[in-house]
């Protein structure tokens, strides 16, 4: 028997790039490099390195520059919405107290949808993994590269995790815990350890001869960068760990600074360890990675040691798709509560898993799957898969961005436990610097690019675009059509600041400096909320 889910606070398990969300601390607890380490192990992963490799030299400026543009600025921002609306709720309650619950709904929406793109990317290189399990190699190239193959092992992985996952997520997060041990910090350990040793016993390097600068002439040999952005995703969701720290002001930029370096090192040496032993010409998003690891242990005589590192990598791809199953689902239902999703998409089983979510989630995934079919090769799916993802999470971060900056006018006197350094100039650099990066991976992304065959540029850009468009409205859509009775008499979510004082979102505050409402107050803000829609919803 089904039945309605309890109650509980928004907040996402899982990021927004598919890492699963570290668990917070007692407060004070978490030191600086503690912070700087739990960045780099939420956000770091192997799967995006054939991508940048492609470029050589140059995707350590690729890498450099997206965390300069990116990582940095959204990290702070991000940090300092996380400690000034301490409340459940994440990004949703950061963008609804800046521009109103519809906008915040769409906000958390997109999140979801971005990890939804995302998660045939993941599957595409899971069957990658798969196939290069096998011997001898030229059968794992072979299966690789087979569209039918990779749709088939690729529904067989969603669907059997999505079945396993309504049996509850106690399994689901061991096997995502050992999962990222397994199959993405001892692999990507391995890969930077016999990099250093290729080198160093004179082995033959095959790493692209190119100038440390790329050519910005020609936007099309750029397009792989955007997906960068991605790679560094999920700040807003690790931002809410700056609340466990003693003194989040003079440690958190200093956690930022010392992450930023470890992750851009891994990624550029990991990226440069592929271009080491496979030419630029030959590089393949999902299998080159796997070759790359063939190719290091065949050089010291050690060749089947690929195979056994394949298979780890799949292991992690597991673990990866457990979490992701029901991870998504949950900051999305905690705030589908509050009347945006219809009550029968509401209830979960007896081991407290939401079966229509999943069903509507699998539903979305094995559709989006069958861009193998249109598309020219895998490669070229995996590709256009991260492409939208990408723009439909940047999507999401301007809108932080953008709360971020209405928030500093309307509730300027809001206590906050950390502020993004350097006043209100830091705040217009800041903000300027990431939403610029953004916007530009958001037009990069539309553009095919030069390095891989995707078939007719008219039908690539379609997708892209359509695919986009019809996401980014779906939930307006749900929420014009919202009505009262969508809406859990059980579930209580802490009022928004606006509502409490009982202002407009864009009206500037009167509270004072580090006001507390009472209980009267709140509980009067959560009635007239009710009320308000119930009015606003469609009978």
């Amino acid at each position: 028997m089904s039945k309605t889910t309890k109650p509980t606070p928004a907040s996402d398990s899982v990021t927004a790039s598919g890492r699963k969300k570290i668990v917070s601390t007692a407060k004070g607890t978490l030191t600086m490099m503690a912070m700087a380490i739990l960045l780099v192990t939420s956000i770091f992963s192997l799967r995006g390195l054939p991508s940048e490799a492609k470029y050589g030299v140059q995707s350590i400026f690729f890498f450099v520059f997206a965390a300069v543009v990116f990582l940095v600025p959204f990290s702070l921002v991000c940090a300092e919405l996380a400690s000034t609306y301490t409340r459940s709720g994440g990004l949703y309650r950061w963008v609804a107290e800046a521009f109103g619950p519809k906008w915040g709904w769409t906000a958390m929406y997109l999140e979801w949808q971005t990890i939804i793109f995302w998660f045939p990317t993941v599957l595409m290189f899971g069957a990658a993994s798969l196939a290069y399990i096998a011997w001898p190699e030229s059968f794992d190239e072979q299966l690789a590269s087979n569209k039918w193959y990779t749709l088939v092992v690729a529904m067989l992985l969603y669907w059997a995790a999505t079945f396993n996952a309504f049996r509850g997520q106690k399994s689901a997060n061991k096997l995502s815990t050992y999962g990222g041990l397994v199959g993405t910090i001892i692999p990507g350990a391995l890969l930077i350890i016999l990099g250093i040793l290729y080198v160093a016993c004179g082995k033959h390097i095959y790493l692209a001869d190119l100038p440390f600068f790329p050519d910005f002439s020609h936007f099309n040999t750029l397009v792989l960068a955007a997906s960068i952005f991605l790679f560094f995703a999920g700040m807003e969701s690790q931002a809410v760990h700056i609340n466990d720290m003693s003194n989040p002001a003079r440690q958190f930029p200093k956690s930022v600074f010392i992450a930023c370096i470890i992750i851009v090192a891994l990624y550029a040496l990991g990226t440069l360890v592929i271009g080491l032993v496979i030419p630029t010409d030959n590089i393949n998003l999902l299998q080159s990675l796997l070759v790359a690891y063939k190719a290091l242990w065949s050089s010291f005589g050690l060749g089947w040691l690929g195979n056994v590192i394949a298979l780890f990598v799949m292991f992690g791809v597991a673990g990866q798709i457990s979490a992701l199953v029901t991870g998504p689902s949950t900051g999305l239902m905690a705030v589908a509560q509050s009347g945006y999703l219809p009550r029968s998409m509401q209830k979960v089983n007896a081991n407290g898993v939401n079966k229509p979510i999943l069903f509507i989630e699998g539903a979305f995934v094995s559709l989006l799957s069958l861009v193998l079919i249109v598309l020219p090769t895998v490669e070229s799916a995996y590709q256009i898969m991260s492409q939208m993802a990408t723009i439909i999470y940047l999507i999401m971060v301007v809108m932080i961005y953008l709360a971020f900056l209405r928030l500093r006018h309307t509730a300027p006197n809001r206590k906050r436990g950390f502020r993004v350094p350097g006043g209100n100039a830091g705040k217009i650099i800041v903000s300027t610097v990431g939403i610029a990066g953004a916007l530009l991976a958001i037009g990069l992304s539309f553009i095919p690019p030069s390095q891989i065959a995707t078939g007719s540029p008219a039908v690539y850009v379609t997708i892209i675009a359509v695919g986009v468009a019809v996401f980014v409205a779906l939930p307006l859509i749900v929420y014009k059509l919202r009505k009262p009775s969508w809406r859990n008499p059980d579930a209580h979510f802490y009022p928004f600041d606006w509502q409490i004082e009982r202002r407009k979102p864009w009206e500037v505050s009167k509270w004072g400096y580090g006001y507390e409402p009472s209980d009267d107050e709140v509980e009067a803000a959560e009635t007239d909320a009710i009320s308000n829609h119930a009015r606003h919803s469609h009978m």
